[in-house]
């Protein structure tokens, strides 16, 4: 045999076996498949290729023509399922299209005609091959400028002309809280960037922190902070608490303070972030409180109602042992993990004052910062010089958020998100670890006052009544639903408004109260000066799928039937974005309730309905042509696995056997929220699909580790429970998701109707993709937008590099620069002390998504001051 005959039978034998054993595989799977109830064209698709393999292993040329054929049955099929949707048709074509086009190079075809030199010789069976594969490109193509999954629309101009008064004590060139305002619509009235020169924006400065994730962290160690700018001054703070201070024009720092964070636990901290600081600013003013004339407050010292009874022995046990496992891990002392703190340790126990005693300010601390630590401190700094501001609960200028807390072990409770500061409290909630025991600590949210840092009430969801300030020696309920996101308020009306989560574990709702009922997965208005209950509106029933309600809500006026009604527009994980009356809680946009699955574990139950919005972006429910990969194999394996587990829509709740919970806990909306303008009364949104699936696992007691290892995080060991919880993405073999794209979009919503005006595809696989192909697919993101007056959002939350600006009328991008890490964050805009309008964003990564982590802080502006 020659040389070039030996390499064309090389090649004839190892393309027929590469085939023969996709074929095979695909054979099998499909057999499998077809078992569970699932589409048997695998099982054709299979055979198909292994008689090919076979017609071209034993030099048949007819093995080009069936493979051909096979190619043509398989497009045809594929656009009777997905239609023209390039990424579904490429999950089930590409591989055979290139392994088509290997078939027709000439040492395949040479080798079929014993040609060991000169020309193939291409006839019937190879044109047949060239055919199909024309067709199937054409077709490839074709799909590639089809947008199926895209609403186009368009605000009318009269709407993006508004120019209704919008009254605000944020000055329009800063942004002072997370929200800009404590209303929490993250909408700035500068207008000096616009759709037509938006692509003139260029970086003016960048900063970086010098605080990178670091191997001791925790896997969820994320930039989060949304900057705030006040006097010309931008404030940041990074993940382990440090807060910045940097000149608005050049970016350079003015101070940093550190608090010297006493742990960051990476087995018992779930989250190390923050995401932003609170401004108080005390100089004198002549307005009333909020909420009209200023209420006596209850004494500090005032004895609870219904103190909590004395644990049982096996309670004790079961707390004793969580704080085992956490301090051994930690090697932090037993005085500190108990929280039974003494003077000189890390968090002492505030000394208790009198809140109407009106603290000795000094100067430089007229105008303050609060900041929240992962180590359970709420801390006062100056917002001139960084420096302490003492007499906030301490002469250190710090309330320790550990005092009255059971169970403190560390890592298990802390603050991430910034406190609501009013004239004259701080009111704070904070994170408690999901899922790792029954004796969590309490989900209290607390008021201090303002400028002594005494406890001016306090709402523990199992003991609602009892808001009077707690007794020095009691504790707070265990395990009690906390508040871990961002709040609002509103001054007027004198309500602070609490997006609320869950008490663990998440997915298995046994022998919880009535009160645990009623506040769960709820928005929560309370009387801002005595912490009682004005309303609560429950957004999921009985929530068996860590659905918490995760972001700010956002306050608004809506004209609607030519009466202006006080809104509160609450977008959700599950996709529903409710927009109630938030002086009464009642739904302004109508909610309904809509049948929900059943089939709960033994023992426990699911919620017969839950509540539908009128804004809702509840995704369509999953089928097995929705299944998806990179080639036809885990898109097999993806089918197979859909239905191997339990799925009964949306809320099927979990079960031993496993679900797929679409969408998953990290939620169509999360803690990034959503952008309201409240001129124009629109909404702009990221809304995000991604399967997770969920999997309950009995304990033998209630002590040992099940879905992890000494070592690891405590994460979903429900310490306690008679189940662990093995959580996780839905993924294909090769780690992509098992669901068809696209999994991320924006939205622009017409606030006074419901009306969701256009979604478009939103964001690239250019980070996402081993070679970095700018392809738009439409991919996930944590992070929320902002609006601008000038008609522009800007978003930065996708898991490509990049910010964007956008058309607020129709949604279209244009504009994008480049971020040199993940930009998981919420943007802010602000007017410069050069009367520019800057765009500033934080590119640090997220620890959970995957992104590069980095410590930028990017400001973008025009060239020059319009």
């Amino acid at each position: 045999m020659r040389p070039a005959g030996a390499v064309n039978f090389m090649y004839r034998i190892i393309l027929s076996l590469v085939i023969f054993v996709i074929g095979a595989a695909l054979l099998a799977g499909g057999g499998w498949l077809a078992l569970l109830g699932g589409s048997w064209f695998y099982i054709v698709l299979g055979a198909a290729l292994v008689i090919s393999a076979a017609l071209t292993f034993r030099r048949n040329p007819a093995g080009l023509a069936l493979y051909g054929i096979t190619l043509l049955v398989t497009l045809g099929w594929s656009i009777w399922e997905v239609g023209f949707d390039w990424w579904a048709l490429s999950a089930r074509g590409s591989l055979l299209i290139m392994l088509g086009v290997l078939l027709l190079l000439p040492p395949m075809v040479q080798s079929l005609h014993r040609i060991d030199m000169g020309s193939a010789r291409y006839n019937g069976p190879s044109g047949l091959l060239a055919g199909s594969l024309v067709v199937a490109v054409l077709a490839g193509v074709y799909a590639m400028f089809q947008m199926p999954h895209d609403l186009a629309g368009t605000f009318a101009d009269e709407r993006m002309s508004a120019t209704r008064e919008i009254k605000s004590v944020v000055p329009d060139g800063e942004w002072q809280a997370y929200g800009r305002t404590a209303a929490g619509d993250r909408y700035s009235p500068l207008s000096q960037i616009t759709p037509k020169n938006v692509s003139n924006l260029k970086v003016a400065w960048t900063y970086h922190t010098g605080d990178i994730r670091g191997p001791a962290d925790p896997g969820e160690a994320t930039y989060e902070v949304t900057p705030l700018m006040i006097d010309n001054t931008v404030y940041v703070c990074t993940p382990h608490n440090l807060v910045i201070a940097l000149d608005a024009v050049s970016g350079k720092e003015k101070w940093r303070f550190d608090p010297h964070l006493k742990q960051t636990v990476k087995q018992t901290t779930q989250h190390l972030t923050c995401r932003g600081v609170a401004y108080f600013d005390g100089s004198p003013v002549t307005s009333p409180p909020a909420g009209g004339a200023e209420q006596p407050a209850a004494s500090a010292a005032a004895p609870a109602t219904g103190a909590p009874q004395a644990a049982s022995t096996e309670e004790q046990r079961l707390a004793a042992s969580v704080a085992e496992v956490t301090t051994q891990a930690a090697g932090v002392p037993q005085n500190v993990v108990t929280g039974q703190a003494k003077r000189g340790d890390p968090n002492p126990e505030v000394d208790r004052k009198d809140p109407t005693t009106t603290a000795s300010i000094e100067p430089s601390c007229v105008k303050r910062l609060i900041t929240p630590t992962s180590d359970g401190r709420l801390i006062s700094i100056s917002a001139e010089t960084g420096k302490i501001c003492p007499g906030f609960g301490g002469d250190d200028g710090t309330i320790n958020l550990w005092a009255n807390m059971p169970n403190i072990t560390p890592g298990s409770v802390y603050s991430t998100s910034p406190p609501v500061v009013t004239d004259h409290m701080v009111i704070v909630g904070g994170a408690v670890n999901d899922n790792a025991s029954t004796t969590s600590p309490s989900g209290v949210i607390r008021a201090f006052d303002v400028n002594t840092g005494a406890l001016v009430w306090n709402f523990d969801s199992k003991k609602p009544n009892a808001t009077a300030p707690i007794a020095n020696g009691q504790t707070y309920s265990e395990n009690a639903p906390n508040s871990w996101s961002v709040s609002s308020y509103d001054q007027k009306l004198g309500l602070i408004y609490l997006p609320m989560g869950n008490q663990s574990p998440d997915q298995y709702g046994v022998n919880r109260s009535a009160e645990v009922e009623k506040f769960s997965s709820s928005i929560l208005a309370l009387d801002v000066n005595t912490g009682k209950v004005a309303w609560v509106f429950q957004a999921v029933h009985h929530d068996l799928w860590d659905m918490d309600v995760p972001a700010q809500p956002s306050l608004v006026d809506l004209t609607i039937g030519g009466k202006v009604v006080p809104a509160l527009v609450a977008p959700t994980k599950q996709g529903e974005v409710y927009v109630l009356n938030r002086k009464t809680g009642e739904p302004v946009l109508p909610v309904t309730e809509e049948p929900a699955p059943s089939g709960a574990v033994k023992g426990d139950a699911t919620a017969p309905t839950q509540p539908v919005s009128a804004i809702s972006f509840k995704p369509e429910p999953l089928t097995e042509k929705d299944m998806w990969g990179a080639t036809p194999l885990d898109q097999l394996a993806c089918r197979i696995e859909f239905r191997s587990l339990d799925y009964k829509g949306r809320y099927t709740p979990p079960t031993e056997k496993g679900s797929i919970i679409y969408p998953g806990n990290f939620g169509t909306f999360n803690w990034g929220a959503v952008a309201v303008d409240p001129d124009r009364q629109v909404m702009f949104a990221m809304p995000v699909y991604l399967a997770f699936t969920s999997k309950l696992v009995p304990r033998p007691d209630q002590f040992a580790r099940v879905v992890s290892k000494d070592g690891e995080d405590v994460f979903n060991e429900n310490f306690g429970a008679p189940y662990a919880a093995k959580m996780g993405a839905f993924l294909s073999p090769l780690g992509l998701p098992c669901q068809s794209p696209p999994w991320g979009y924006v939205a622009g919503v017409d606030l006074t109707t419901g009306k969701v005006v256009y979604k478009h595809v939103n964001g690239t696989v250019r980070d996402l993709s081993p070679i970095p192909l700018p392809f738009k697919m439409g991919v996930p993101g944590i992070g929320g937008p902002i609006i601008t007056k000038g008609g522009v959002a800007f978003l930065s939350g996708t898991l490509d590099y990049y910010i964007r600006g956008y058309d607020l009328k129709t949604g279209a991008e244009i504009w994008r620069d480049r971020l040199p890490a993940g930009g998981q964050a919420t943007p802010s805009t602000y007017k410069g002390a050069d009367g520019r309008q800057y765009i500033v964003v934080v590119a640090g990564g997220h620890g959970s998504t995957g992104t590069e982590a980095g410590d930028s802080i990017i400001a973008y502006a025009l060239p020059n001051a319009l």
